[in-house]
């Protein structure tokens, strides 16, 4: 099969005929086209072999397309000759013009550049085949910016065109440059950019004054460190270019004024810098200034165009005002004690009028708040007194406002503000710091620190802070309890006894005498109110309230049948001594009488007649209490108590009438306070024999003929038995005093 390879597409037309040699032109060949675009962008006449495209080729989208031709047998279908492959090249136009992507562009360059410097580099792109003729040559022109800027053709990079360009007379520039194809010659397609292009400021421009002589007013009432005055030099540079500062490089006033640099307006601001002396002559004085202003930041490749500095002469006159009075200080302190009388002198202000008339001053105090009407002020001598009466522990400062003004020009006031300390005197007694609540355990023991007090005082450490402590002196040693001053502002409470009862005293109250350290010395007496409670073995308290006797000492039910018991057993042991004894007087028939010689191990006589059933003396029936309360009791026999004898009061009412429980109680209270007996209380002998024994008998228990109103059922199983014991005892003893 005949072809031509390759073909060139330039339009939608007849590209080329395919011919097979067994073609004879009666049909009955058939030619076949596959491909790239077979179908769609190109077609073939199966007959004729002719190859046609059906629409306009890109070559920038597509460059060649690869195709496929066969011959065949139209009436069979099979290949004549073997598939051949050619190729389309799609031939390359001048279609597209040339772009700039990066466009528009801003750029800078620095003024005062030399000629040639380059600016920027622009690049435009051409979408045609740069292998085929000029389509893709570009060549570069500038449209706008002559004579500052020039683009090089080839290159596409922009240069300055002007030498020194000066910021100060153009600072934007706006440049278009244009891209062409083809070369540049007629027909080529072209494009265009701008570039935009910024001088940026060097220091090519000196600072200078607007003017050469400069006058400046100043009132004499210019306060020192006050501004009085600007002044400004020109600098047509921008930014830190045009930064400056200002100096006084000479004139009689250089060390009167100061100058200083404000960098926001690149102002220099004059100050006053010490009070003038005008008024020390009668005329105005004038000073002169000799201002520099200089740039800070330098160019030295822009040195020929300076000095970059200029200088400028300022003249400043000083104006006369009249001033109010001026205080030879600018605040007073001044202290008065609090029992200062009225009329007391405190202190004195002074003012002078600093004019030259030197006017009389006239002092006043300043009423604005009820401090101020403590204090008056003499008018003309301008000495501070007291008003009122002070306490320095209400308000222990004042602060008050003293003005003075002119007596020819009341109109110009000065103030001054007056501090006023109040000294203090000791004037206030101490005091207990709060109310104690003071607890003393009953089992306390002597020399135990029950609580430490301390004072408060109202007046100052001076006067306040070195408190002593002691009991009242107008009072007898108190028994019960001591005080110990501990030297630290503080004391200590302690106790003197071993034991302390509730149900003898359950209060107790112990003055106290507190005495501070200033001149002169005060005091002032409190009483402590002591409270006894039952307490734990650790300390702690069980309860602070009087209560029964067993309650009070907090024994369980079983402690309770355990102590029963051991009366029981102990009244059964009675009763068999009382029948041995019977019985050895009935078989003797003469009375049992005990030689003080005969010792025996375990027999103990006591000359003491018992006080019958409710007689609770007979035994000592605490120590069934609580073992460890019993050890508490154990007082020292050896130490005699430092305490006075209380002599005992008794009754004026018979005994036959008085309970005996009541009773009892009186008389273990007296035995505690009595130092002069023994210290435990089951030796005390009461000649007490209880009531409604019929019998008058010393036993407890009725006789034989009269029957007993003691119930014996809380004894339990014990009961009856106990009972019988009690009359069998009660017939021996109705036969032993028959």
């Amino acid at each position: 099969m005949e072809r031509n390879m390759p073909f060139y597409v330039i339009f939608c037309v007849y590209i080329l005929q395919l011919h097979s040699n067994s073609d004879k032109g009666d049909g009955s060949v058939k030619y076949i086209l596959t491909g790239e675009g077979a179908g769609t962008i190109f077609i073939i006449d199966d007959t004729t072999g002719d190859i046609h495209s059906t629409k306009s080729l890109d070559r920038e989208q597509k460059t060649h397309y690869v195709l496929h031709a066969q011959a065949i047998d139209r009436r069979t279908n099979k290949p004549l000759e073997p598939e051949s492959e050619f190729i389309i090249k799609v031939q390359d136009i001048n279609d597209n013009a040339p772009k700039f992507t990066d466009g528009p562009y801003i750029v800078t360059v620095p003024e005062m550049s030399e000629m040639g410097t380059s600016v920027l580099q622009v690049t435009a792109t051409d979408a045609d085949d740069p292998t085929y003729g000029n389509s893709a040559r570009v060549v570069y022109s500038i449209l706008q910016g002559q004579p500052y800027f020039s683009v090089d053709p080839k290159t596409g990079v922009i240069r300055t065109a002007l030498h020194n360009m000066d910021r100060e007379a153009r600072e934007h520039y706006s440049v278009v440059i244009q891209a062409k194809d083809m070369a540049g010659q007629v027909g080529g397609l072209s494009g265009s950019t701008t570039v935009n292009i910024t001088l940026t400021d060097v220091n090519d421009n000196p600072p200078r004054f607007p003017q050469k002589h400069y006058q400046l007013y100043v009132p004499e009432s210019a306060q020192v460190g006050s501004a009085v005055g600007k002044i400004k030099a020109n600098d047509a540079d921008t930014g830190s270019n045009a930064d400056m500062k200002y100096t006084i490089i000479n004139g009689d006033g250089s060390g009167v004024f100061s100058i200083s640099t404000d960098k926001e307006t690149r102002e220099g601001i004059l100050s006053l810098k010490k009070v003038s002396e005008r008024e020390k002559k009668r005329f105005h004085k004038s000073y002169t200034l000799n201002i520099e202003g200089a740039n800070t930041h330098l160019d030295f490749r822009f040195s020929h165009l300076g000095p970059f500095k200029d200088v400028t002469m300022l003249k400043i006159i000083v104006g006369d005002v009249d001033e109010p009075p001026l205080f030879t200080m600018p605040s007073y302190v001044m202290e008065v004690y609090e029992n200062a009388k009225i009329g007391t002198a405190v202190g004195t202000v002074t003012a002078q009028d600093p004019d030259i008339a030197n006017s009389l001053v006239r002092y006043f105090v300043v009423h604005n708040t009820e401090e101020d009407r403590y204090f008056t002020i003499d008018a003309s001598t301008g000495t501070i007194k007291t008003a009122k009466i002070f306490d320095r522990e209400e308000t222990p400062w004042y602060n008050i406002t003293v003005a003075a003004s002119e007596i020819d020009n009341p109109g110009l006031v000065s103030h001054v503000p007056v501090g006023i300390r109040i000294l203090d005197v000791n004037d206030n007694p101490p005091e207990l710091a709060r109310e104690y609540e003071i607890v003393v355990c009953e089992n306390a023991k002597p020399g135990q620190v029950i609580q430490t007090i301390s004072a408060t005082d109202k007046d100052n450490s001076a006067n306040g802070a070195r408190f002593h402590f002691s009991l009242d002196e107008g009072l007898s040693m108190n028994p019960n309890f001591t005080l110990r001053n501990n030297e630290d502002n503080t004391a200590s409470i302690l106790t003197r006894r071993r034991r302390y009862s509730r149900t003898t005293q359950d209060v107790y109250y112990l003055p106290v005498l507190i005495s501070d350290g200033g001149t002169p010395t005060l005091s002032s007496s409190s009483t402590l109110t002591i409270r006894v409670c039952a307490c734990e073995q650790d300390g702690r308290v069980r309860t602070c309230h009087a209560e029964a006797f067993l309650s009070s000492a907090g024994l369980s039910t079983g402690a309770l049948i355990a102590i029963l018991l051991c009366v029981v057993i102990l009244l059964v042991f009675s009763l068999a001594i009382v029948v041995l004894f019977i019985t050895l007087r009935r078989s003797k028939k003469e009375p049992l009488i005990i030689s003080e010689e005969d010792v025996r191990e375990n027999v103990v006589t006591y000359d003491d007649e018992g006080g019958g059933e409710e007689d609770t003396e007979a035994f000592d029936i605490t120590a069934l209490r609580n073992p460890s309360a019993a050890e508490e009791l154990k007082y020292r026999r050896d130490i005699r108590p430092e305490v006075k004898h209380v002599p005992r009061h008794h009754p004026s009412s018979s005994l036959d009438s008085i309970d005996v429980q009541e009773f009892i109680k009186q008389r273990l209270a007296e035995a505690d306070l009595d130092p002069s007996v023994p210290p435990y209380d089951s030796l005390q002998t009461y000649a007490y024999e209880g009531h409604r024994s019929e019998a008058g008998s010393i036993s407890s228990l009725d006789s034989a003929t009269t029957h007993s109103d003691q119930d014996y059922n809380y004894l339990g199983d014990w009961g009856p038995e106990f009972k019988k014991l009690a009359e069998l005892y009660g017939e021996i003893e109705s036969e032993r005093t028959t």
